[in-house]
């Protein structure tokens, strides 16, 4: 018998069973959310209507997407700034032409930004995968050269991008035109806690929570104040 190898299989599994019964804050919300099954009820169930408009900012295989798409038929765009990921996300709904698909991110400012490809953990902040040179377009310039001026649900899973993001849709005050706002904040860029703490203390000046699983997923509806519509 391998008594290293035994050994380790007993710290491993004594391992699992610390981890289960003292789960760390971040896990115990994973199991909050699991038991609720949150990508299949929260994260979809919202009050659409065919002739809103979605923004999927960080689509990566474009499931959530079409599981919106599926129940609501609105508008949808996605920005997704990974070469593959993109054409991928076209392909797949090539004939759906209420589908938008952008090869570029949305952020604060325009620019070229290199990123490590790693699946949905591609990110400007983690030394993960290739790098690759990506496109970041600012979000307001996109939104006003496409007369965009309401947004009914804007999701964001950027890894590590949201803070900059949201901090631009705040402090241009187009934050007051998005209904929903569902993200996901990442605790592995520096300060995260401190970063997402001011922005849900600024969110909440215009928006209310309706649901809060920190690190994972929360969404913010705004209270009140209905924009602008549309341009034709």
């Amino acid at each position: 018998m391998d008594i290293r190898a035994t050994l380790y299989r007993y710290r491993r599994a004594a391992d699992f069973i610390f981890r289960m019964l003292h789960p760390s804050p971040v896990e115990k919300r994973g199991q909050a959310w699991g038991r609720a099954r949150g990508d299949k009820t929260l994260r979809i169930d919202y009050d659409l209507k065919e002739e809103d408009i979605v923004l999927d900012v960080g689509g990566f295989e474009g499931q959530w997407a079409s599981d919106i798409f599926s129940k609501y038929l609105c508008l949808i765009h996605i920005f997704e700034p990974v070469k593959r990921h993109a054409q991928e996300i076209e392909a797949r709904f090539r004939n759906n032409p209420r589908i938008l698909v952008h090869p570029f991110g949305l952020a604060g400012s325009s620019r070229v930004e290199r990123i490590s490809v790693a699946g949905d953990a591609s990110s400007a902040f983690r030394s993960l995968g290739i790098r690759e040179e990506v496109r970041l377009v600012r979000a307001s310039d996109f939104l006003e050269e496409n007369g965009i001026t309401s947004v009914r649900l804007m999701k964001i899973n950027i890894e590590g991008g949201e803070y900059e993001l949201l901090e631009h849709l705040i402090q241009t005050g187009f934050i007051r035109n998005i209904s929903d706002v569902q993200v996901q904040f990442h605790d592995f860029v520096p300060n995260a806690l401190a970063q997402m703490r001011n922005i849900q203390h600024a969110l909440s000046r215009t928006h209310y929570s309706t649901y809060q699983y920190e690190f994972i997923w929360e969404n913010w509806r705004r209270v009140t104040a209905a924009p602008m519509p549309n341009k034709p």
